[in-house]
């Protein structure tokens, strides 16, 4: 006989539903996690500081007819080594100063000499290249950042993550179309073939040194990345300087808007290298560079008001595919398949499998981060 009771639920204890968590639940709750937001939104403010040292050059080329990009990167590089060497020097031991400055100084000039080398190419590619040629070719930073990761880093991706970065490039690829349309891309540069090789590798040595950046400030810290980047990249910024445009800095009519629009540019830079450090920190260099697509957006809204640019709708729509594919990226975790001491290569493989069916309040990028970083300093070691 069957005790109707037993079929009934406890009080208080309601029956489970027919469906425990389904799949779009899951994926909501991944997607619109406050972690995933978080990102975004600082994403989003790198972008707006990259928007800032844009629209800062173009006022002072259009208006005051001053094209000066190294002098203008070795004032945002100074203003970091201010802050950050003073901030350093109040450490002792192997992360004072002295210490880093004594063994690892060797490591941070080849860092500063590829980013200052990096932002130097795509702005002089622009004298050689149309505007269409940078906006693609710009975006090999992208796929030579993820390759770069795999192999030095051991990040690995999910198929969600290549998706991500596929519905980021069509973004970038509408963004471009767009502009061919309204006539913003129009002209012929001198030397196209030059002006496209210098915005490749002004993209790969972007990739290598966002990898480097990744790797200090996840293993070592973000105020010794900055110091040094500051340090270093004041310095070789300064020698290229002297080398390439003490006349035209020299033929400067200097006023307050001038003064202005220089101090908004390092201040924008500078800016933008802290927020950076700690996105990075959070999530992965790659995550970052698929947030600054936005970039080139924000910089057409403000040259509507400035410039006059023509503004169309099929922007908007490039900036939510960026900000879709972006969001995609995030929701899911990155994971390295490094091996920790004293366990086997399956033991390692199935603690990555664990790790990618962790419960949803740590999948995404901001809570798997210690557990990457350990990986990571493992397999330095070894």
């Amino acid at each position: 006989m069957v005790d109707e009771g037993a079929s009934q639920p406890l009080l208080g204890h309601p029956s489970p539903p027919a469906c425990n968590d389904p799949t779009y639940r899951r994926l909501w709750r991944k997607i619109f996690s406050w972690q995933v937001l978080k990102i975004v939104l600082l994403g989003q403010l790198l972008s707006l500081f990259l928007c800032g040292t844009s629209v800062a050059s173009q006022l002072l080329v259009d208006n005051y007819m001053v094209d000066t990009p190294v002098m203008q990167n070795f004032i945002s590089y100074f203003l970091l080594s201010l802050l950050y060497t003073v901030w350093l020097a109040g450490r002792s031991g192997e992360s004072g100063l002295l210490y880093i400055l004594k063994n690892k100084w060797w490591k941070y000039l080849f860092l500063a000499v590829v980013d200052v080398e990096a932002n130097y190419c795509l702005v002089k590619a622009f004298q050689y290249t149309t505007l269409t040629s940078v906006q693609l070719l710009d975006c090999v930073a992208i796929p030579a950042l993820m390759v770069l990761s795999w192999f030095i880093l051991r990040s690995r991706y999910k198929w969600i993550h290549y998706v991500a970065v596929g519905v980021c490039l069509l973004g970038v690829g509408t963004l471009v179309y767009t502009d061919v349309l309204s006539g913003r891309a129009d002209g012929k540069g001198s030397d196209m073939l030059f002006g496209d090789f210098l915005v490749i590798l002004g993209a790969c040595l972007y990739a290598v040194s966002d990898l480097c950046q990744e790797y200090v400030v996840k293993k070592l810290s973000c105020v010794e990345f900055l110091a040094m980047l500051g340090l270093f990249g004041a310095f070789v910024s300064g020698i290229q300087l002297m080398a390439l445009e003490s006349a035209a800095v020299a033929s400067i009519d200097w006023n307050w808007n001038v003064g202005l629009l220089y101090a908004g540019y390092a201040l924008c830079l500078s800016g933008f290298y802290s927020v950076m450090t700690f996105v990075v920190l959070h999530s992965s260099a790659t995550s970052v560079a698929l947030g600054l697509l936005t970039s080139d957006i924000y910089s057409l809204l403000i040259g509507h008001f400035l410039f006059g640019y023509k503004f169309s709708g099929l922007y908007i729509l490039s900036f939510i595919m960026i900000i879709v594919g972006f969001v995609l990226y995030n929701s899911v975790t990155m994971y390295t398949s490094g091996f920790l001491p004293g366990k086997s290569h399956e033991e390692t493989e199935k603690n990555d499998t664990e790790e990618v069916e962790a419960p949803l309040e740590s999948v995404t990028p901001l809570e798997n981060v210690s557990r990457q970083l350990c990986t990571v300093i493992v397999d330095s070691a070894h």
